[in-house]
């Protein structure tokens, strides 16, 4: 298990708990779910150790911070102002953010609304996306007896139900499934897909398989660390996320058009779940259409969607390499 320094700040009218470390120009790091700020333990360190002052709070929702009722406080742009506010308390005009999955889409959506306060981002896996026509849960299958897993999450209770159930057994599937270590996710690949249909009998979890040893880049003791996480927090906070897609659809319309220009890097596992999506690699290659400033898109070869974790020297220093160019 990894030592990290954490506080407890205000921020946006949250207790939000943060992991501080280094000194120098600063760089959030957003994590995604099922993750907390943990997620992003390596990173920590070595960006300090590059020079960079390091701080990956745990979102509204998740882990240490305050987790409101309300499904409409987890609307995108809250968290944008959550990420705002934390440069206010932490007496930072400008930074850098950094993201994977959930907080690669706030990441993209930071930059893309607050360039004044945000002036380089860095995204893994999520590559950004424009405005669709119509509202997302529109756009996602639904079959009857199985529906894409966002739809799943829309009613609540049901995954938290499901996934509370045994914290330690849903976390494992998950990370597992989700990992570079469960195969490869090219067409015609059968590699479980957590991110995927979900059967309405079955639900998300019964099809994953429960990894018969550790996993190769996640010690029993750090998995402790996000289980003890979640065992307080629930799963509410993140299931919440993608309780709000049609929402956030309906407040970025007055964005539709517009593009991040702050310098920005995606770098994205080969056999990252999102890749296993048709029309995936075409939104990775269309990129600089709404980011003119993006960097040469960068793939980790069999690495899965939890990137910072899997591959965290490879992730560390691209990420501080990218960084150098921009900090200043």
């Amino acid at each position: 298990m990894t030592e990290l320094t954490y506080r407890m700040v205000e921020a946006n009218g949250l207790r939000m708990r943060i992991a501080d470390h280094g000194a120098g120009p600063l760089v959030l790091l957003c994590h995604g779910f099922p993750e907390t700020s943990y997620a992003w333990r390596h990173q920590l360190r070595a960006l300090a150790a590059r020079g960079y002052r390091a701080v990956a709070p745990d979102l509204r929702g998740f882990g240490g911070s305050s987790a409101p009722q309300a499904v409409e406080a987890y609307a995108l742009q809250v968290l944008v102002g959550d990420m705002v506010a934390l440069l206010d308390t932490l007496g930072v005009e400008s930074a850098a953010i950094v993201g994977n999955d959930w907080g690669a889409t706030l990441a993209w959506q930071t930059a893309l609304l607050r360039p004044d306060r945000f002036s380089a981002v860095a995204a893994i896996g999520v590559p950004i996306m424009g405005q669709p026509p119509v509202p997302p849960t529109q756009l996602f299958p639904d079959m009857g007896d199985a529906l894409f897993y966002t739809l799943y999450f829309q009613e609540e209770g049901v995954a938290e139900a499901e996934f509370e159930a045994d914290i330690h057994a849903t976390l494992r599937k998950i990370y597992h499934a989700a990992s570079g270590d469960a195969g490869p996710r090219g067409a015609g690949d059968t590699t479980p897909n957590p991110f995927a249909m979900v059967s309405r009998k079955d639900g998300l979890l019964a099809p994953l398989p429960m990894p018969d040893q550790d996993l190769s880049w996640l010690s029993d003791a750090d998995l402790a660390v996000f289980e003890a996480d979640y065992s307080t927090s629930g799963f509410r906070g993140g299931l919440n996320l993608y309780r709000n897609l049609d929402r956030n659809w309906a407040l970025h319309t007055a964005f539709s058009g517009r593009t991040v220009d702050v310098p920005a890097f995606y770098m994205v596992g080969t056999r990252d779940t999102g890749l296993a999506m048709p029309g995936m690699r075409d939104m990775i290659d269309a990129q600089t259409a709404l980011a003119p400033k993006l960097r040469k898109p960068v793939f980790l070869e069999e690495c899965g969607h939890w990137a910072p974790q899997e591959r965290p020297a490879e992730v560390s220093d691209r990420l501080a390499d990218f960084l150098d160019t921009v900090a200043g």
